[in-house]
């Protein structure tokens, strides 16, 4: 029987339920982003529950280990009685497999939701589908896609590291206006040159807190003795990785203290002592050191120097995204800065400085 709505109306409300299903997807973005730093290996997921025009629910992945968006969003819900009636958004499509939890796509089936809203696939190879389709084959209402662009680069960590076999890389360094990463070392000189102002060290630690590890070449920790921690921000240490061929730098260095563990790529040896893993690879090239990475279910790197290092991972075109920080100094000369080749993606000031974001592929 053909429909009694004018199709000016039809359209209308069209436009309607789409601009609110982008309005819940927009609040499960948001909601999975608080997991950020916590939940890796596992991708960040926020979930959201509507009843009639209204949320009733919601939730979304606190901790690696911990329930996950969907069930804390299912507790959420005070009058369970209702959950048939339900529709549930969720910017990642839900899992389908045991792991550290019972898979989210049956708890859905048994609780009979309504309709589920995701907003895009899930990559994993235990997934990838697999939810959507016992949803679909249990009678339940599946839209996909919705704001599919904007859940994939929340996810761009989890996604890179299951679609391309690798972790996410991002490239960090400081320059000055002139285009120097430090000074002419002389004699053996250590200390760490400063190029940026003392409030950009929490936003750089910031961003260390976000990612699973942080890697740097042996003269970056025998030049400036870093720690390689997040003391100036609230959050977990990542992974400290060294490239050092030939084991040349001493344990007395902070990036082996029991901060965080470290991980040492090498030519010479295999051996693990207390939280320090020394890996011995053929070649300490960026694709060796980034398989290594994958096997050990590591989803993103932070590369924060020096030059050589950063430059290698531009040449073998194995870096997602850099983050450029330009101090508000001049050397005159020094080491030069590497060259990115690429017009930056967003640009904006920071205390004293500018903080340069570009991405060598976008989107997704």
């Amino acid at each position: 029987m053909p429909s009694t709505i004018p199709p000016n109306v039809r359209c209308t409300l069209y436009l309607r339920a789409m601009l609110s299903d982008e309005t819940y997807m927009q609040r499960c973005i948001d909601l999975a982003r608080m997991g950020q730093g916590f939940v890796s290996p596992n991708p960040m997921v926020g979930a959201v529950l509507v009843h009639e025009g209204k949320i009733v629910g919601e939730g979304y992945h606190r901790r690696f280990g911990e329930a996950h968006a969907e069930v804390n969003a299912i507790a959420d819900v005070k009058d369970q009685s209702i959950l048939s009636e339900c529709t549930i958004y969720v910017n990642l499509e839900p899992c389908a497999h045991h792991g550290k939890t019972p898979p989210c796509a049956n708890l859905l089936v048994e609780k009979k939701l309504k309709r589920v809203v995701i907003g895009c696939p899930d990559p994993h190879s235990k997934v990838s589908g697999k939810g959507i389709e016992l949803l679909k084959k249990a009678g339940i209402e599946v839209t996909l896609g919705v704001l599919q662009s904007e859940c994939r680069e929340l996810n761009r960590r989890f996604i890179t590291f299951h679609e391309r076999q690798r972790p996410y890389v991002i490239l960090k360094w400081a320059q000055t206006k002139d285009g120097f990463l430090d000074r002419i070392r002389h004699d053996e000189e250590v200390g760490i040159n400063w190029i940026t102002s003392p409030e950009t060290k929490s936003l750089v630690h910031k961003w260390r807190s976000q990612e699973q590890s942080i890697l740097v070449g042996r003269r970056t920790i025998q030049n400036d003795n870093p720690m390689l921690t997040v003391r100036e921000f609230s959050g977990s240490n990542p992974t400290r990785i060294v490239i050092d061929s030939q084991l040349q730098s001493g344990d007395e260095l902070n990036i082996f203290s029991e901060d965080a563990p470290t991980i040492v790529f090498n030519r010479i040896k295999n051996e693990v002592r207390g939280n320090i893993e020394w890996i011995r690879i053929p070649e300490t090239n960026t694709k060796h050191i980034l398989d290594e990475l994958y096997k050990r279910n590591i989803l993103s790197v932070f590369v924060e120097g020096g030059s050589r290092t950063l430059q290698y991972f531009i040449i073998d075109n194995h870096w997602d995204e850099a983050r450029v920080i330009v101090g508000n100094t001049t050397f005159g000369e020094g080491v030069k800065a590497p060259a990115i080749g690429k017009v930056p993606s967003r640009s904006y000031s920071f205390s004293t400085d500018t903080v340069h974001h570009y991405f060598r592929r976008w989107p997704l």
